[in-house]
């Protein structure tokens, strides 16, 4: 683990969902089934065992049967230890493996579906689906070998009261289905009580961390005491539903003892009434008492059985609200080959990126830019018949995968995870320590670097909180172009960097990308002094073109719109410094 291929799920329902993740571990199960019920077995034949040693050796006086049957109670004794070692080594590999297939699955979704997931489901229920439903699911195949164990012993027992007594082989073959039906009722009222907590639980972890990432918003409008009233609330929101599914909850446990007792209780009454009657020798009787307690071995799994599949219902529900989600790019029937090193055109604006080149795109409106990056990476299609082809073929006839791999588009604000900074650069452990230090150098990220503890090899936590953000800004400049694309789409990757560091990264950037395709939003003078080319954007179309200071000397508009930016980018940057 993990699974070089989690397979393709079955999400019609979320029974036929359980139902693929146990196909997918057949032999483990089988296994598991097989020592389970060797190990049940094994215990349901100690009372059988006891009953002959003392009616044959006891009653009988014969020293000779009973060593025998002592012998065979210590074999069956070593066979139920040897099996309860291998059931349980299998029954950890099952849930093993069927927790790690269902968090991969949505692993590989939320990377599918990228930062539209977050859009569409609360990121609580996304996170807590990863963390608590997919061990509800193992769970339920955990207990696959017990229930297997459970059952084929019951019947076997069940068998061999019968025909030592019909009377208590019938109480046993009713009364057992009788109790684990007055069971029955408890668990859909269980299940609806746990769907309500799942959902209030995602609901209250999103909340939660939605708060956190702005908690400085928060406090700067003075609104902690209202978070912590609100999270209050709805925190004794989720108690309550918590108390309501823990009050079924001790009815079940306690039903699993009392019912089960009351069992033992007529069953050993009835047999000690045959003894008496000697319809049963006192052997028969002690086994009889033996299998009544063994009962409750097979009765407890059983319910245990019930909430556990149960809860993987539950589970699996959650699950398949994530991974029956369509995902926003649809891929092509038959995907084509791209064309290698070939031109980026982008209908919408009437854009053209000629290959190899260092182009700068300057808009009016930066969202008008953002939206453009992401039409060039194809994370959102164009609109109204629109297309971005790269050279004769659209992106739409390409796998996405196939994309993903010749275009990267680093967006404005890009994110870096806890580990190392190495790990954080470089995440397939690729690039030497010189590319890695090259990449760095490129992006002005040197004082990032000696900031980090450790250097290269130093820990980053959550998003690098410790880093200033125009540090996190370059670090992330770094790992794109270590992770050197054949198109490279840059969206304000020095926004957050003072003049003189901006400047540096313009010519590092300009010299390392020589030859690549390189595309850069950004209304930066030093930027744009750097460009082979620079294009203006202005109400979704490509309204300029030409060198920088060509533009700045021809054409007024583009003059306004470079100077007007130019002065809110230095005040950001101070901001972000």
């Amino acid at each position: 683990m993990p699974l070089d291929d989690p397979g393709r799920p079955e999400t019609r329902s979320p029974i036929r969902f359980l139902w693929w993740v146990a196909r997918g571990q057949v032999p483990t199960l089988a296994g598991g089934v097989f020592f389970g019920i060797v190990w049940m077995c094994g215990q349901a034949a100690a009372p059988f065992v006891v009953g002959r040693a003392i009616d044959r050796g006891v009653a009988g006086h014969d020293t000779t049967a009973l060593l025998l049957w002592c012998a065979v109670l210590l074999g069956a004794g070593i066979t139920q230890a040897v099996a309860s070692v291998c059931r349980h080594r299998f029954a950890v590999t099952n849930w093993l493996v069927a927790t790690t297939r269902v968090r991969q699955l949505l692993n590989r979704q939320a990377a599918n579906l990228g930062g539209s997931l977050t859009q569409r489901l609360d990121l609580g229920d996304v996170v807590s689906s990863a963390t608590t439903d997919s061990r509800y699911i193992g769970n339920a195949l955990d207990i696959t070998a017990r229930s297997a164990g459970a059952l084929v012993s019951f019947v076997a027992v069940a068998i061999v009261m019968l025909a030592t007594s019909v009377k208590l082989g019938l109480i046993v073959l009713i009364g057992v289905p009788l109790l684990m039906l007055a069971i029955g009722p408890l668990l859909k009222p269980l299940h609806h009580r746990q769907m309500a907590l799942r959902s209030s639980v995602g609901a209250l972890a999103g909340f939660g961390a939605d708060t956190v990432a702005g908690i400085r918003i928060l406090r700067g409008i003075g609104g902690e005491a209202e978070f912590v009233h609100r999270y209050a609330t709805r925190s004794q929101a989720v108690r309550r539903l918590a108390v309501q599914v823990a009050a079924i909850e001790s009815v079940l446990d306690a039903c699993q003892i009392l019912l089960p007792g009351i069992f033992v209780v007529l069953v050993t009454w009835l047999g000690a009434r045959l003894t008496l009657n000697h319809e049963l020798t006192i052997g028969e009787l002690v086994a009889f008492y033996g299998y009544a307690a063994f009962l409750l071995a097979p009765m407890r799994i059983a319910t245990e059985a019930a909430e556990r599949f149960t809860r993987a219902i539950v589970g699996a529900r959650r699950v398949l609200k994530v991974l029956s989600l369509p995902p926003v790019l649809s891929e092509p029937a038959q995907p084509k080959a791209a064309p290698a090193r070939a031109d980026l055109f982008d209908t919408t604006t009437a854009l053209s990126v000629h290959a190899g080149e260092f182009l700068v795109v300057a808009a009016t409106e930066p969202h008008e830019a953002s939206a453009l990056a992401d039409r060039l990476g194809r994370y959102v299609d164009p609109d109204d018949g629109n297309e971005v082809r790269l050279g004769d073929t659209a992106l739409r006839e390409l796998s996405i995968a196939d994309i993903r791999r010749r275009i990267l588009v680093a967006d404005k604000s890009p994110r870096l995870f806890s580990g190392s900074l190495r790990g954080q650069l470089d995440p397939f452990g690729r690039a030497s320590d010189a590319e890695l230090r090259g990449a760095i150098e490129t992006a002005a990220a040197g004082d990032a670097l000696t900031s980090v503890p450790g250097g290269l090899d130093g820990m980053l936590d959550e998003n690098a909180r410790a880093l200033s953000g125009g540090q996190r800004q370059r670090i992330a400049l770094a790992r794109a172009l270590l992770a050197d694309p054949e198109i490279l789409i840059l969206d304000e990757p020095t926004s957050a960097v003072d003049s003189y560091t901006e400047a540096k990264i313009a010519d590092a950037l300009a010299a390392h990308r020589r030859g690549k395709t390189t595309v850069v939003m950004t209304t930066s003078p030093l930027v744009l002094d750097r460009a082979e080319r620079v294009v203006l954007l202005d109400g979704g179309r490509a309204v300029a073109e030409g060198r920088h200071r060509e533009l700045l000397a021809t054409n007024a508009f583009y003059r306004s719109v470079v100077e007007r930016d130019a002065g809110s980018d230095v005040e950001s940057a101070e901001q972000s410094a």
